[in-house]
């Protein structure tokens, strides 16, 4: 018969008498905390941010580390672009394309390459451009026309690909978007050629959402950042055609706002979707994604350094503020839980416990209890070591925690910590004898009991 078996663990700290010079101390450490900014960051349950939505994730496990209005849904602007790298990518994977693969200008693509009041390298009416170059000018200069020709080129026009861009959401399981184009603009600077909605639609998802493409397209696809991270490039260098592309991301290194470990991924801007941004940093090791959206300054201007200070901010956060903890170690033993009976084995009982650990990266507010569940109550001989006989959940009970991008519940398996030989035939022979009479005997006394 199995049994459900719980068993709460928590963090303790020590408590230590409280002497003179504590009584003295305790001021200054409270004037010290006032002015550190790491630890009022630690604390901290609201950034309070000057955005309409933002997120901040692990990019190893896909935790959460710091929301904001995470879900809910608002305009993403040139982020939609990551998107289109992301089938890009795909294709190129799969073998489907190559970078040499060509484009010949179709007219609307054209006439949207020459307007540079938005960004954009100006494509030739008659020309032809291989995939890695309008690639390049999409992911460094957020160059729309170069966008819509990549579309064009993996469907047939953007409106079938508008088709390729809600599966791969859906294939990630990503549910609250809109997408009206592939570049992230407002249709009304597509000239009354855009592929779905109206005509002031432009894309839409929520910090989340873009947090899991994010997530997801640098597992797939970590090479996305050698493109992303170049600060400048000439498109078409050494023609007539050539443009220098600068990169609109000013957290990369030598810009204005550089960030130690940025290197990528996506910024986006419109007059509905404000100044918007997912961006990327790793640090000894730790990679983190910050999405920002909507970025406005307090009086409502769209400023360039809108986006990048509250990333800052995340990744400071991120960075300095929360810490790896091992919440849960390999091996860790419960009283309720520390053997399981075995049956016909050389020894009665086995040693169990957890077969792997759990860290997290978190605040330090942030407690956890350990919840067991076993599966069987005893287990038949020959037992090896290493056999699953129940698992531990880590449940959040008090602090900060946001979970994990894909709602996944923290849990290790509860092993048996080594081998159990069965008993050879001559002892299960006595055993089974011994327990015969021993029945017999029971019987009997029950017997004797009722007669008298």
């Amino acid at each position: 018969m199995a049994e459900d078996v719980q068993y709460s663990w928590r963090f303790k700290t020590v408590n230590k008498k409280i002497t003179f010079m504590t009584l003295i101390l305790i001021p200054m450490l409270l004037f010290s905390f006032m002015f550190s900014s790491t630890r009022n960051i630690a604390a901290a349950t609201d950034l309070g941010l000057n955005v309409g939505a933002a997120i901040l994730i692990d990019a190893d496990t896909g935790k959460i580390l710091y929301e904001q209005n995470a879900e809910e849904i608002v305009g993403i602007a040139s982020v939609s672009k990551t998107i289109t790298e992301y089938i890009l990518l795909d294709e190129i994977a799969a073998g489907n394309m190559t970078w040499n693969d060509t484009y010949d200008m179709t007219p609307n693509t054209y006439v949207l390459s020459q307007n540079r009041m938005l960004s954009n390298v100006p494509l030739r009416e008659d020309g032809t451009y291989e995939m890695w170059e309008l690639y390049e000018a999409m992911a460094i200069y957020s160059a729309n026309a170069a966008t819509v020709a990549i579309a064009e080129t993996i469907a047939g026009d953007e409106a079938a690909f508008l088709k390729r861009m809600n599966e791969k959401l859906d294939s990630l399981n990503i549910q609250d978007y809109k997408i009206v184009n592939a570049t992230g603009l407002n249709n009304k600077d597509l000239n009354g050629a855009h592929p779905a909605g109206g005509a002031t639609d432009e894309n839409m998802m929520s910090a989340k959402s873009v947090a899991i493409l994010a997530y997801n397209l640098l597992k797939d696809h970590p090479e996305v950042l050698e493109t992303a991270s170049i600060v400048e490039k000439t498109f078409r260098e050494g023609t007539s055609d050539a443009i220098v592309m600068k990169n609109w991301n000013l957290m990369l290194p030598g810009e204005a706002y550089a960030y130690e470990g940025v290197d990528g991924l996506k910024t986006g801007t419109t007059e509905m979707a404000g100044h918007s941004f997912v961006g990327t940093a790793e640090r000894d090791g730790k990679r983190l994604i910050a999405v920002v959206l909507n970025a406005k300054e307090k009086d409502g201007q769209l400023l360039p350094q809108t986006r990048f200070v509250p990333t800052k901010q995340l990744f400071d956060f991120g960075f300095t503020a929360l810490q790896e903890r091992n919440v849960l170690k390999k091996g860790e033993t419960f009283n309720d839980a520390t053997s399981i009976e075995v049956i016909n084995g050389k020894q009665d009982t086995v040693n169990v416990a957890t077969a792997e650990g759990i860290s997290l990266v978190t605040t330090e507010d942030a407690v956890y209890d350990s919840v067991i569940t076993l599966n069987t109550d005893h287990l038949e001989a020959p037992v090896k070591k290493g056999t699953v006989v129940g698992q531990v959940v880590l449940q959040h009970t008090d602090g900060t925690e946001y979970g994990y991008l894909d709602g996944r519940e923290l849990t290790v398996d509860l092993v048996t910590t080594e081998d159990v030989e069965r008993s050879g035939w001559l002892a299960l022979f006595f055993e089974g004898v011994g327990s015969f009479y021993k029945e017999i005997w029971a019987g009997l006394q029950e017997l004797v009991a009722k007669i008298v």
